[in-house]
């Protein structure tokens, strides 16, 4: 179960984004704000000498007074100075979620020579993004005219959000470009607090009409790079939220909200003749407590469907009715429920076989890096249930239909998660699921032609937390598009290769591994000169560039989670052709890498000559590690070098040559 589930929680995370780091408001009036002659004739940034753009202002207006919507006008002025800048600002998208509107867009240019270009109602069209992460947003989508280096760009909007509140706002302090001074007013419908995070002490001053104002000067742009953490543990931002409360103990804070917690929600595991006649069918004969928690656990996973996904084939009454029922034994008789009445039906048969078992809430680190010292019961974006077994607490959340037995959802894994009693609440480190959970398991039979075609049947596994991604990505996806998605993956790397006969097997089922199978035809895929054949054993690492390209580095590594790959490949020879001297790329062993990372490499040709077998094995995170200080950058940059040099290894066949093998 999620308090906030995984995709509403990036919902509220990425409207709060939009909300404030993607919009800038007008502090007043819908007029535009007088040039002063100093901005137009800049030359050089402010904040970051090498910036393309900078914003001069950006500010936002958050009116809250109201108890059923809540409205932010927007303002952003932005100074261009190159032609990278020029690119880069000159179109603008602005991304919203949901019930929410965007209304009264305006924007100009004002050139260097000081004459002004306007924005043309009809030039502003609706589209759909598709950003990095596999969420779509809709937006308000416009070109701005004439923009070239020297020129200021401004616009203005207003985001209206039925229903919204300030409360568990983000407010961000951060954009793609330098920002002079950020300014935020805001008009709280009641007693207003908050907490900051990557910045200096921030504080609201009461300002005129009621409204509370914060500003910040000279903030730094926010830059992406690979594998960084979340954006809110890097970027600088204040959590607004309403309370009556003023100073608190974190520590009886917590206890006391791990009390509450239980409290209102214990009658959700209530256990009564349903719930215990249902889990002696589940359980059989299973003997231990390991057997007979899995068996609970894939019960409510396979029995139970989660509404809160779309393909349940349930109407939005059936869903009402069943969002409405209030027991473990409603959820068993309507066979569906939400996310948190599954978890909480799991709890109940946990209790009814005769274990302890607790609702668990937790930080989640696909938002942000929680800890314990914030009292703040709102900044807990996640929850499961803990079970006892023996002496440990164990973690089990079958809301997360995808997530494997023993496993949780890796956003929920090595996070505090406070297990909550109607006494003795309790933090517990959840723990961290090694490698092995995780694997990519490929399998390719080929053959080579003598002009460097290589043609065969390749079939890859997804299990555990890779499994969970894939079956995410895919699961609202129709057949046309998840074959696409596979044709896609396939020439990213690979430009020449066609794909047919493509299966994409156990997109929704939750116990087998996610699977794409094809055939696959690469014209060029090995380099052919005179009687030689330069060959790239690695099919599936082929055309895949190092990981990280960058000499320096701003922003900590952060891998998701550890996982590993096994290959096993078949490459029959074409005729006449052998190895011509071959060498195989020396292991990477845990020895040399302190446990976190090994890679195997073999190869051998069968002993008629005509067939090469290349297998290769690796992980990565062994012993935990996944969060990396930008100081050992470089020495991570050099493995993953080598990782991908080795996965590139090329060996050359020759025509007439005398078989060899390793």
């Amino acid at each position: 179960m999620k308090t906030i589930p995984r995709f509403f929680l990036l919902l509220v995370v990425v409207a709060c984004f939009v909300m404030c780091a993607f919009v800038t408001s007008f502090a007043g009036g819908d007029d535009w704000r007088a040039i002063d002659p100093a901005e137009l004739a800049s030359k050089t940034p402010v904040v970051e000498k090498d910036a393309d753009a900078e914003a001069i202002f950006w500010e936002v207006r958050i009116d809250d007074s109201q108890p059923n919507e809540i409205s932010m006008k927007n303002y952003i002025r932005i100074k261009v100075f190159t032609e990278r800048g020029k690119e880069l600002q000159s179109r603008v998208d602005l991304t919203y979620l949901g019930s929410a509107r965007i209304k009264d867009i305006a924007a100009r240019v004002i050139k260097a020579d000081g004459s002004i270009l306007e924005l043309k109602k009809e030039d502003v069209f609706d589209r759909t993004i598709v950003k990095a992460s596999g969420l779509k947003y809709k937006a308000k989508s416009f070109a701005l005219p004439g923009v070239e280096p020297g020129s200021i760009i401004e616009y203005r909007w207003q985001h209206v959000y039925p229903g919204g509140s300030a409360n568990r706002m983000r407010l961000q302090f951060q954009r793609e470009i330098p920002v002079q001074q950020v300014t935020y007013y805001l008009k709280p419908f009641r007693g207003m607090h908050y907490n900051s995070f990557h910045m200096e002490e921030a504080r609201f001053i009461k300002d005129n009409d009621n409204f509370y104002k914060l500003t910040k000067t000279n903030m730094p742009a926010y830059r992406e790079e690979p594998r960084m953490p979340p954006e809110d543990e890097v970027r600088a931002w204040v959590f607004l939220f309403y309370s009556e409360e003023t100073k608190v103990d974190a520590e009886k804070y917590w206890k006391e909200f791990g009390r509450k917690y239980f409290e209102l929600s214990k009658d959700e595991m209530k256990v009564n003749d349903e719930v215990k006649s249902a889990v002696t069918g589940i359980i059989g004969s299973a003997a231990t407590p390991q057997e007979k928690l899995e068996l609970i656990y894939d019960f409510c996973r396979t029995k139970i469907r989660n509404i809160s996904r779309d393909a349940t084939g349930l109407s939005e009454d059936e869903k009402k009715k069943i969002r409405g029922s209030k027991l473990p034994a409603d959820t068993l008789k309507h066979g569906a429920g939400t996310g948190g009445q599954i978890d909480m039906l799991f709890a109940a048969l946990a209790k009814a076989a005769g274990f302890e078992a607790r609702p668990a809430v937790s930080g989640n680190r696909d938002d942000f890096f929680f800890s314990p010292v914030i009292a703040n019961g709102y900044l807990l974006a996640s929850s499961c249930i803990a079970v006892q077994v023996g002496e440990e607490w164990k973690f089990f959340s079958p809301a997360e239909t995808y997530t494997a037995f023993g496993m949780l959802g890796w956003p929920e894994e090595g996070q505090d998660a406070l297990i909550t009693d109607s006494k003795d609440p309790a933090w517990v480190r959840t723990p961290l699921s090694p490698p092995e959970k995780s694997l990519e398991k490929r399998s390719g039979k080929f053959r080579l032609l003598e002009d460097g075609t290589l043609e065969g049947d390749v079939r890859i596994e997804y299990t555990g937390h890779l499994g969970f991604d894939k079956k995410a990505y895919n699961a609202e996806d129709s057949p046309v598009q998840r074959e696409e998605t596979v044709r896609n993956l396939v020439k990213a790397r690979m430009s020449t290769a066609e794909l047919s006969d493509i299966k994409i097997e156990n997109v929704n089922d939750p116990l087998k591994p996610f699977a794409y199978v094809y055939h696959v035809r690469v014209v060029g895929y090995a380099q052919r000169t005179g009687k030689r054949l330069f060959l790239q054993p690695g099919f599936f690492t082929h055309g895949i560039g190092p990981l990280f390209s960058a000499n320096e580095r701003q922003n900590q590594v952060y891998f998701h989670y550890p996982w590993s790959e096994q290959e096993h490949t078949t490459i029959d020879l074409p005729a006449g052709f052998s190895l011509d001297s071959p060498d195989v790329p020396a292991p990477i062993t845990p020895a040399m890498t302190q446990n976190l990372c090994e890679q195997k490499i073999k190869m051998a040709v069968t002993t008629d000559g005509h067939t090469l077998i290349y297998d290769r094995s690796f992980f990565f995170g062994g012993g935990g590690s996944i969060l990396f200080p930008v100081r050992s950058y470089p020495a991570l940059k050099q493995l993953f070098d080598l990782i991908n040099k080795n996965n590139n290894h090329t060996i050359t066949l020759k025509q007439g040559a005398a078989t060899a093998s390793n």
